[in-house]
């Protein structure tokens, strides 16, 4: 009956966030739940709608920045489910295979502080540098305490990545820049772990406020965004670039 219908408002970015939410939309459906997807193009609304309640949740970002986000801004945002991770890969430019990478090669990386460190963890799960112990997910250049092949670590612009593959031996890119510019992940020569410190660190998560993580609605979301169907979809639609972590 109507009187018996529940809308929950959910604030996502557009890809891969609110394109999976429209096959949740229609799961939610046939339990009478009117899901209201909201599009948002930047990351401060979404949280900030969330705390205020004008958002009953979102679907945009990874714990690490939902974390910082709290501590920023004073915000209490839990995270109500992981749903997936977008992969760092590490993709050839003049070198074709880790094998043939000369001494003092260059490999380019995301010049901001989280996903340079990304970047360079995945050099070291390729054996390819060893960093300080316990620089872990604040890793920065000063932090490599191995380089046996000195390569040369050239950091640039997130999004200028694939513009200056071509240039440079190999460039570690992230999972959207490299689906915009047409790479594939299945082409990546190295991929981050799915047990690794990068995918705990950067799991992207359902964000509820601190209170809201048992009610009845957001459980019913939680297990849309978690069922088989959903599963298929990112497996199908994103060829590895997305990667559930249910």
């Amino acid at each position: 009956t109507p009187e018996c219908t529940t809308t929950l408002k959910v604030g996502a970015t557009p890809a891969p966030h609110a394109e999976i939410l429209e096959v949740v939309k229609e799961i939610l459906a046939q339990q009478g739940i009117t899901l209201d997807i909201v599009v948002f193009n930047d990351y401060i609304q979404p949280n900030t709608a969330v705390e205020d309640g004008s958002l009953d949740a979102n679907y945009f970002q990874h714990i690490t920045y939902m974390n910082e986000f709290n501590a920023s801004d004073g915000t209490h945002l839990v995270s109500a489910a992981e749903i997936h991770y977008e992969p760092f890969g590490l993709y050839a430019g003049k070198t074709a295979s880790l094998d043939a990478l000369a001494d003092g090669a260059q490999i380019a990386v995301p010049n901001d502080t989280t996903n340079e460190a990304r970047a360079l963890l995945l050099l070291q799960q390729e054996g390819l540098i060893t960093l300080k112990e316990g620089a872990g997910i604040t890793a920065t250049k000063a932090d490599i305490a191995e380089n046996p092949k000195n390569l040369d670590i050239v950091e640039l612009e997130a999004s200028q990545l694939p513009v200056r593959l071509a240039d440079v031996d190999m460039a570690v890119i992230n999972g959207n820049y490299a689906i915009d510019a047409g790479l594939k992940v299945a082409d990546a020569l190295a991929v981050e772990a799915a047990d690794g410190e990068a995918a705990t660190a950067y799991v992207n998560v359902l964000t509820v406020k601190e209170g809201r993580e048992s009610d009845p609605a957001i459980q019913a979301l939680v297990e849309a965004l978690q069922s088989q169907e959903v599963k298929d979809y990112i497996e199908t639609t994103y060829e590895g670039a997305v990667v559930p972590v249910f």
